[in-house]
């Protein structure tokens, strides 16, 4: 009886312990479930266990807003605060006519700023012809190459819906073709155009127009991100203002890429701290295109020529194969390097503790690069940073797994026996000759350039390569938005790999339109290049003087380089500079800033509801350039070393004197 009850308490035991590790698992489940869809537990990244790689390092936790010393740096600009959006009409606009002339079918080839332009002129030559819109076909996000099938084509990057909506009284836009123009189409039957770029309003009413009359529907393809001339005839300006609806309000990106990139400003902003967004624009095709292989070294400066001679046998590259890309630097048409954007913004007035957000798709050169930019300022993100690796696979969607088996095949037989002959020949004159070329294989090749020696053609894309290139888009169009949002916008290059506007001229239209008096510095590449060159010894111990250079041309590249966006950007994309015909003036509409960018129409009356006072304070912002160090190198001090000790008593003197000196210069 003793043994029984022993054993009978044993068992009770046993299955108390095991209903324990049973209640452990699911807890810990439900912790992990917790932790992983709960927005609390997302957002709180600033507690001491966090998901993200970045936790933020300030000098002082206090952050004077108040200051002169703030206005300078994060304030804005006082002469663009009369700027207002107005993108509707403004004299007689007709709805969509009840009958059509037919439907207008797109495909679309390029990049997302070129995708971007093309759907905003392939609305307004929809209008221009009285047709029906087809929602366009983007072609880089078909299920084919790898993607999610759960979004297709238009709905991979933007939202549908709010996209016809946004333009009921504009033109008529469905989601497809009728079932019987949609089996012409697969059996190619439906007339087509390769539209070229920048196409004159005449080119679609004398040409397209007939043909769509006639057949009911037309196929254009657009490759060269944009296929409508950028500066319409004045009697066309209402069309423009359709653009900047297309642009600004009816294109907005689908619900899970925008829920992350709020998620991800949020996170930005949550310190309390304003940020710096900066776009480097260090493409593989626009340092080719323009001829700046020799800013890098190694096998990168060979794929950059490479490319170049690519693009050179396809005819977008008219120069010579090989450009001096010193001269090319000093002309002002290469990127400029991170760093030297780095040692721009310190020079400024920009502390080592500032957020600096790092946007773009690639930055050729790879992580390296950035390296200066890093040492320059501690707080420097992009949103792998800020965002976990399943929040950017929810945006994907469900793709399958993909095992890229795109190996070269064996040796044939014939090498084979051809070796083995050579290596059996009986006696032969002397020196021997060489062996059979022994065939490469992919893992035999030095890194992934190992094709550079091999052809002088590109490879062809993998499903992998092809998918990254559809995931691009979604993290350009995060970036873009943080961009615009950003209290601080810097380019380092603003053409892309065929001449044009760029990822980082769309956001500077958007900004301009949007918030035009927020900062945005448009810098002059070649002034910026020659400063930099005549100090290229001492970068890091400017002296005053140069600093006086440096903080005068960055002030003045907020408003010249708006005026001089005006000659330069907009004829070659009007999205990148939407004024004048889409701003309307608030208040004081006599400031010659305004009259330089030609905007003459005032805002609606709606909008003087609130009108700003100005204070006292604000007259002393923005007009002076005498917010100078007065003792060389100090904007670097932190650089490498403790951020928390040395120097910080000599800064803090620094700020005080700019702030008094930039006092002094506005009385």
């Amino acid at each position: 009886m003793k043994g029984e009850g022993k054993m009978a308490t044993m068992s009770k035991m046993k299955w108390v312990g095991l209903v324990g590790l049973v209640l452990s698992a699911f807890s810990l489940f439900v912790h992990f479930l917790l932790a992983r869809y709960t927005e609390e537990g997302i957002s709180d990244f600033q507690s001491s266990v966090t998901i993200f790689s970045w936790r933020p390092i300030f000098e002082n936790s206090d952050f004077a807003k108040n200051s002169p010393l703030y206005r300078r740096l994060w304030g804005q600009v006082r002469r663009l605060e009369s700027l207002h959006p107005d993108a509707n009409p403004r004299g007689y606009y007709a709805d969509p006519r009840s009958e059509s002339s037919g439907y207008v079918f797109v495909r679309i080839q390029g990049g997302f700023h070129e995708i971007r332009n093309s759907i905003c002129d392939v609305v307004v030559i929809s209008r221009l012809l009285n047709a029906t819109l087809v929602i366009p076909e983007i072609q880089s996000t078909t299920s084919s190459k790898g993607i999610s099938s759960e979004f297709k084509s238009f709905a991979y990057l933007y939202n549908e819906d709010q996209f016809m909506a946004a333009l009921v009284k504009d033109v008529k836009v469905v989601k497809t073709l009728p079932q019987n123009l949609k089996g012409a189409r697969r059996k190619k039957k439906i007339p087509s155009f390769r539209v070229p770029n920048s196409a004159s309003p005449y080119f679609y009413l004398h040409h397209v127009l007939p043909v769509l009359n006639k057949h009911a529907v037309v196929e254009l393809v657009v490759s060269e991100g944009g296929c409508l001339q950028a500066i319409l005839p004045p009697h066309l300006e209402e069309y423009q203002r359709l653009r900047c609806r297309v642009g600004f309000h009816a294109l907005r990106f689908r619900q899970e890429v925008q829920e992350l990139a709020t998620k991800i400003l949020h996170r930005l902003r949550a310190p309390g701290r304003p940020f710096i967004a900066f776009d480097p624009g260090m493409t593989r095709d626009a340092l080719a295109y323009h001829g700046c292989a020799e800013l890098f070294q190694d096998v990168h400066t060979e794929l950059i020529q490479h490319k170049r001679a690519w693009m050179k046998k396809r005819g977008i590259v008219k120069g010579k194969l090989s450009v001096n890309s010193a001269e090319q630097r000093l002309n002002g048409s290469c990127p400029l390097m991170p760093e030297e954007v780095g040692i721009l913004l310190r020079a400024y007035g920009y502390s080592w503790d500032t957020i600096l957000y790092i946007s773009g798709g690639e930055v050729f050169g790879g992580q390296r690069t950035l390296i200066p930019l890093h040492a320059m300022f501690e707080n420097t993100v992009d949103r792998t940073s800020l965002s976990a690796a399943w929040e950017m696979s929810r945006i994907y969607g469900r793709e399958v797994n993909i095992v890229d088996t795109k190996l070269r095949a064996p040796p044939s037989v014939v090498q084979e026996k051809k070796l083995g002959a050579w290596k059996n020949a009986g006696p032969r004159p002397h020196p021997l000759p060489p062996p059979p070329a022994r065939p490469k294989y992919p893992h035999n090749i030095e890194g992934w350039w190992g094709w550079v020696a091999e052809s002088d053609n590109e490879p062809e894309s993998t499903v992998m390569e092809l998918r990254t290139n559809a995931h691009k888009l979604l993290w350009e169009a995060i970036d873009y938005l943080i961009c615009v949002e950003a209290d601080v916008f810097i380019p380092g290059f603003d053409r892309d790999g065929k001449g044009r506007p760029n990822f980082a001229s769309l956001v500077m239209g958007h900004r301009l339109y949007q918030s035009a008096a927020s900062k945005t510095f448009r810098l002059d590449r070649k002034e910026v290049v020659k400063l930099l060159e005549e100090n290229r010894e001492h970068l890091y111990q400017a002296n005053h003087t140069w600093l006086t250079s440096i903080r005068k041309h960055l002030r003045r590249s907020l408003i010249d380089g708006v005026i001089e966006a005006s000659s330069k950007s907009k004829p070659l994309s009007f999205l990148s500079h939407p004024a004048p015909e889409c701003s309307c003036l608030r208040y004081d509409p006599t400031k010659p800033v305004e009259a330089s960018l030609g905007v003459t129409h005032s805002c609606p009356k709606w909008m003087d509801s609130e009108i700003k006072t100005k204070s006292k304070d604000k007259e002393t912002e923005e007009d002076s350039d005498e917010d100078v160090s007065s003792s060389s190198g100090l904007f670097f001090k932190n650089i490498g070393g403790n951020n928390q000790s040395g120097g910080g008593e000599l800064i803090k003197e620094e700020s005080q004197l700019d702030d008094q000196e930039e006092l002094e210069g506005a009385d």
